[in-house]
């Protein structure tokens, strides 16, 4: 069985100069306003709009905004980084890096207008759990949502890559479109693998952060294309036995004592 393709090596970005963009958030003192309370949340990505032309987000598109001034998120395809300062109504964003995994190309299209909305000073305005954060001319803008983490069980987990050996690839075209995990609060696991639905008993513990599968899945028994059923054997194979689970809002990772696993996100609501 062939391994899924994973490149991860940080490249640098083009950094950008702008007034203010040393480590660290603003006090707002300058800007004679408080500071846009954006630290320590996490925002889902909705759409960017580049030159006039809006574009709905991937699943899994988000942003977290770190108190050590920092940017941390995902086009939906790849990882990113960034250093922010905040100021007043104002955000000045230098990209810092970004990871090469190859995804497909409307995901590709999307990081890419992410990548060169989310940079520079940007003007917040927010509304509500809504924040847009546009450029001087307002024809680029970044539109988020405020998010609350949402629970482990009774969530629709859309598998959306692989992990091995601590980095990550996404499903190869055509493979996962159906693939999806749900624990029910009686215990059960139930979804799809990629082509067969699929159940099977699970154990939780919460303390120790582990997700164990009982035993080989019971599946249906249909044929799908090549790459579905690869997915599906690779995942049938991962879900019997000891998983360690990572909750981070809406992102889910699940991984087996070798570092095999994978990753998904909760299905929009």
């Amino acid at each position: 069985m062939s391994k899924p393709r994973a490149l991860v090596v940080l490249v640098p970005l083009l950094l950008l100069t702008a007034c203010g963009t040393e480590g660290g958030t603003g006090s707002g003192a300058g800007a004679g306003e408080p500071d846009l309370p954006v630290a320590g949340t996490h925002w889902t990505v909705e759409a960017v709009t580049l030159d006039g032309r809006r574009s709905a987000a991937p699943d899994g598109a988000h942003v977290d905004f770190e108190k050590d001034g920092r940017a941390r998120g995902n086009s939906g395809c790849n990882t990113f980084d960034a250093a922010v300062v905040v100021r007043g109504d104002t955000l000045s964003v230098s990209p810092s890096g970004v990871t090469e995994i190859g995804c497909p190309a409307d995901r590709q299209r999307f990081e890419t207008e992410l990548l060169k909305t989310f940079s520079g000073p940007l003007k917040g305005t927010m509304k509500g759990d809504d924040l847009r954060l546009a450029s001087a001319d307002g024809r680029s803008s970044v539109e988020l949502t405020a998010e609350e983490e949402v629970p482990l069980r009774g969530t629709t987990w859309k598998v959306d890559g692989l992990v091995s050996g601590g980095t990550a690839s996404s499903l190869s075209d055509g493979s996962g479109a159906k693939a999806r995990l749900v624990l029910g609060a009686d215990g059960k696991l139930t979804g799809n693998l990629g082509c067969n639905d699929f159940s099977a008993t699970a154990r939780l513990d919460e303390k120790a952060r582990t997700l164990t599968v009982e035993g080989p899945a019971a599946t249906t028994r249909m044929m799908c294309t090549s790459p579905q059923m690869k997915l599906e054997t690779k995942l049938y194979e991962l879900l019997d036995g000891p998983l360690t689970y990572r909750l981070n809002h809406r992102t889910l990772t699940l991984t087996d004592a070798s570092g095999e696993g994978l990753t998904a996100t909760a299905s929009a609501r």
